[in-house]
């Protein structure tokens, strides 16, 4: 009964004013800053992150709501447009929601990457049903009952649980599917969307690059590079798994990195800076990837060891191109370096990939942001590694290659929920003609209008 469910209560919360929808998700903003504690409690339960990485999706929970709660009123109001004949036709556009959004969300920003999706998802007048992954289904339905209090209507966000089969009955019976995980997986759910005719977004996989330019401090990039690499200990799709660093500052900035890299503490507190990895066979699978680089001469110049599901951050260099790791998605503190004689010899390797999620560039910002220009990649940061570009929601977020499709964040993250309705109003004259008039003579005058309108537009 979920979907059947879901429908009738979207039928209501589309009448519903876009002010009220805008009031609950201003006090869901305040609930969840109020409610912090648990929330960080049972995200840390579910994924063994740190404090402050679990406080993260706190924070972007916060800052989608409020930013979309201010945006919304606007982006839902009919908005004018060109008419074809001037004074003559009046057009504007209107938007509806699509009707029961289906969210597919993954298990290592449980609060996050679940409801950031439903709250443009809700605002625009939709009903959700959420898959969140098997993992973590606590931090979802914590996260539901604070909209609830905040105001949501009873059943207009729904939880389906379950693993993969649960995921297809969503994608089989949704108006719209948002999906954040695998590009294998991914590539899947776009088959069956296009099979129905229905819109499709997703945030996918990333083998996300750094390059550091002579024109950097080498001490800096490195500190910076850390976050960047080890950040919810890897398991994040915008963070840093290839390094490519200038040969004029290759020396300090790899000594400054693994001092860095050893120098972090792990653990589940606050002054922690990597938790544990989600699951055993996660782990295995991070290690297996390491170890098979190591086989085919890699050389570790710190990490590789793990302690239960700790695993340590590791640094590598010589990672040849056979290597799995080179390529594919390690999704754990893993990074590998690579020491380039050129800026464009950086670029030509950043861009050597099926992917292109997210990338940093560290330098002279009138440098770095040459560099970015050039870069294959959704989002870019200059001495940041992420966390610039994924906080700037008013900015689209989302990969190209393989790294997705659609964008969350900005307008676009909320206006791909709805369908656009054009409505225009003709007056005096036809857009054929006025009647009596010869179609020769009519063609003639709408000839000399256009070449007018080209001279006045230029």
């Amino acid at each position: 009964m979920t979907f059947p469910a879901a429908r009738h209560a979207q039928s209501q919360w589309s009448a519903t004013p876009v002010a009220d929808r805008k009031a609950i998700m201003l006090a869901f903003h305040d609930l969840v800053l109020e409610r912090q504690v648990e929330l960080l409690d049972i995200v840390q339960e579910e994924t063994g992150k740190s404090r402050a990485d679990a406080f993260n999706e706190v924070i972007d929970v916060a800052i989608t709501a409020r930013h979309y709660a201010y945006r919304a009123p606007r982006l839902l109001s009919p908005q004018s447009a060109k008419g074809a004949l001037p004074l003559l036709t009046s057009t504007h556009v209107e938007r509806a929601p699509k009707g029961v959004v289906g969210l597919i969300a993954p298990w290592n920003y449980p609060l996050s990457l679940a409801i950031s999706d439903a709250i443009p998802a809700l605002l625009a007048g939709n009903a959700v049903v959420l898959k969140p992954d098997e993992k973590t289904t606590g931090t979802a339905r914590r996260a539901l009952a604070l909209l609830e209090e905040a105001g949501l209507p009873t059943g207009l966000m729904q939880i389906v649980e379950g693993g993969a089969e649960a995921g297809q009955r969503v994608a089989a019976a949704c108006d719209y599917l948002m999906f954040t995980g695998s590009t294998a997986v991914g590539r899947t759910l776009a088959a069956q969307a296009g099979e129905r005719l229905i819109g499709f977004s997703a945030e996918l996989g990333g083998k996300n690059p750094l390059i550091v330019l002579p024109s950097a401090d080498p001490v800096t990039a490195a500190r910076g590079a850390v976050g960047a690499c080890f950040s919810n200990s890897g398991q994040l799709c915008i963070s840093v798994e290839r390094i490519f660093v200038h040969e004029s500052v290759a020396d300090a900035f790899i000594t400054e990195f693994v001092a860095a890299t050893e120098a972090l503490r792990l653990g589940p507190g606050w002054t922690d800076d990597i938790g544990r990895l989600i699951s055993e066979e996660h782990l295995d699978r991070v290690a297996a990837l390491v170890s098979a680089a190591v086989a085919h001469g890699a050389r570790v110049l710190t990490g590789g060891t793990h302690e239960g599901l700790y695993y340590s951050p590791t640094v590598l260099v010589d990672v040849p191109h056979h290597a799995d790791l080179h390529d594919r998605e390690v999704f754990g503190p893993v990074v590998y370096i690579e020491t380039v004689s050129s800026v464009d010899e950086a670029v030509t390797r950043a861009n050597d990939s099926d992917y292109g999620l997210n990338a940093s560039v560290w330098g002279a910002v009138r440098e770095a942001r040459e560099v970015a220009s050039r870069l294959e990649a959704g989002t870019v940061n200059i001495n940041e590694g992420f966390a610039a570009a994924w906080a700037s929601v008013d900015a689209p977020m989302g990969g190209w290659k393989q790294s997705g499709v659609g964008r969350r964040h900005a307008d676009e993250g909320l206006l791909k929920f709805t369908e656009s309705r054009t409505v225009a109003v003709q007056r005096l004259v036809p857009l054929s003609g006025p009647s009596g008039v010869p179609r020769e003579k009519y063609a003639a005058a709408l000839t000399t209008a256009l070449r007018l309108g080209r001279r006045l537009l230029r």
